[in-house]
């Protein structure tokens, strides 16, 4: 049992509780940071695709169950800094239009409790903080925004400026993405980013990629009043016997049962632990789990409709780093189809050694390496609708089943359609190649880098488990600040919203406990 008290308890380290952090830790409050994985390992397997993508080294050892009892390893990675070790850095603001009602072929998407107006200063900050390269207004459907981006954008190498140029000649209006690293492309030599391959579901051997870890953890533990705990797994939250106050997180850290005290506690374990967390932490007087009277806690979870598909170039694609230009014309729709579509955005470069792998070892080597020669490797996001029996469950041994049934398929179809009719084109062969174990990772059951939607946020208690603050309707200081808050999932990557909304909430637990300003 500890005997300090902490103002601020945060479980995890990613985006959302890394940023929170960071923003907290100048206020001089004791804040206590929990992350049940450790910090990651620097070594050259950092940078080895059979290391982190064909063995999966660095993956969470742990397994879940489906929807019918199938046991599956999941894409998670435990560490300080969570899921945005791995990450691609693709830092997208969601559009203005998918805080409201948007209407899909296969159902509703429903609006946010809050408006883009209200997240909008808190993007530019968020923006700032990562670090963020892009060019605004290049993307036809982003939000308004006057501020640029902090840095100017990465550039294309040879094939992809290629790629955009054919795209644009095809009618088209490719854009560069906006993207977190370190790089200073007018001086190289002072540079920490080196444009290398392994960026994208790598974690980044020089520290260049701008995770919460690098960007936020690092500094924020730099703080006398703020201790980081690795290796801690919180079980469970403790309360009084109203059950409107958490008043011990319990831990179990190197084997040793742990209780901590704070006077706020916020859960940031990502969608499908945070649920699990809440729902472990049910007790007399939240029998479905702690914060959980209105039964969404566990419920609609999403994980956007994905595919990674490899086009096969006519041309060579040399290109090293490849995640620079995106697509968003097919996003609300097209001419043919009134509904959205979702997303493109180019993928890290596949090597001879994924490809092999994933051929099950029927693709010999040579013929590996020249498809890696040759493969322009595309990523594309449909939004996937919330859905009550899309869920997750905890059993009595802890284990947690991830029900899942996706949903809006054909409009993910349709999507992968509109790249295949663009592929001659972008001079290339006109099939695409699925790459179903992308990062090792099936999709979409076990790929949940994507993950949103299960601690829903808004305004009826009798409908959300969480209050526009994120605070817990039921229980007064208990708040998530993650993507579990996000009642839709729109069709790009969720980071940059998960670091917005930490910035919006920490403004607030600052007010709330009559500290000073935070960082940026």
């Amino acid at each position: 049992m500890s005997t300090e008290r902490y103002d601020v308890i945060i479980v995890g380290t990613g985006a959302g509780g890394g940023t929170l952090a960071h923003h907290l830790a100048p206020t001089g409050k004791r804040i206590l940071l929990l992350e049940r994985g450790d910090y990651l390992p620097r070594e050259r397997d950092n940078w080895d695709s059979r290391a982190v993508v064909v063995d999966g080294k660095y993956k969470a050892d742990e397994t879940w169950l489906d929807k019918d009892g199938r046991p599956f390893h999941p894409g998670i990675h435990y560490c300080v800094g969570g899921n945005t070790k791995f990450y691609g850095a693709v830092l997208l603001r969601l559009r203005e239009r998918d805080f409201g009602t948007l209407h899909h072929r296969g159902g509703i998407s429903p609006p946010w409790p809050i408006g883009y107006a209200d997240l909008a200063p808190y993007y530019i900050r968020a923006e700032r903080l990562y670090g963020v390269h892009g060019l605004r207004g290049s993307d036809p459907t982003e939000p308004p925004c006057a501020d640029p981006y902090p840095h100017p954008p990465v550039s294309h190498e040879p094939r992809i400026q290629e790629l955009s140029d054919d795209l644009m000649r095809a009618g088209h209006r490719p854009f560069p993405l906006p993207v977190g690293i370190r790089l200073d492309e007018a001086q190289p030599h002072r540079s920490a980013c080196l444009r290398c391959s392994t960026c994208d579901g790598f974690p980044c051997l020089v520290q260049a990629k701008a995770d919460a870890h690098v960007t936020c953890v690092a500094p924020a533990v730099e703080h006398p009043n703020v201790t980081l705990l690795t290796g801690a797994y919180v079980e469970r939250l403790e309360t009084d016997s109203s059950g409107r106050t958490v008043t011990g997180v319990a831990v179990r850290r190197h084997g040793m049962a742990e209780t901590y005290r704070g006077d706020l506690v916020v859960v940031s374990c990502g969608a499908i632990n945070s649920a699990a967390l809440l729902l472990r932490s049910a007790n007399d007087r939240h029998p479905d789990g702690l914060a959980n009277g209105s039964g969404v806690v566990g419920r609609h979870y999403m994980c956007h409709l994905n595919s990674a598909l490899v086009a096969v170039s006519r041309r060579p694609n040399p290109t090293r780093f490849q995640k620079t230009l995106g697509l968003n014309d097919f996003y609300f729709g097209a001419d043919d189809w009134d509904h959205p579509l979702g997303h493109i955005q180019m993928l890290g470069k596949t090597d001879a050694a994924m490809f092999a792998a994933e051929s099950g070892g029927l693709l010999p080597g040579f013929a590996a390496d020249t498809l890696a020669r040759r493969a322009l490797d595309f990523w594309l996001t449909s939004e996937d609708l919330p859905d009550p029996d899309n869920r997750v469950e905890v059993g009595r041994d802890g284990r947690i089943t991830l029900r899942y049934t996706p949903n809006n398929v054909e409009a993910h179809e349709r999507l992968v359609a509109k790249l295949k009719g663009l592929l001659a084109r972008i001079g290339c062969e006109r099939t695409l190649i699925p790459r179903e174990a992308y990062f090792g990772k099936r999709i979409p059951i076990a790929g949940t880098g994507h993950q949103n939607g299960t601690i829903r946020f808004g305004h009826d208690p009798k409908t959300s488990a969480l209050d526009v603050n994120c605070k817990a309707h039921e229980v007064d200081n208990l708040y998530v600040a993650d993507a579990s808050i996000f009642p839709s999932s729109a069709a790009v990557n969720p980071t940059l919203t998960i670091i917005a909304n930490a910035l919006r909430v920490g403004d607030h637990l600052i007010e709330r406990l009559g500290a000073a300003g935070g960082a940026a």
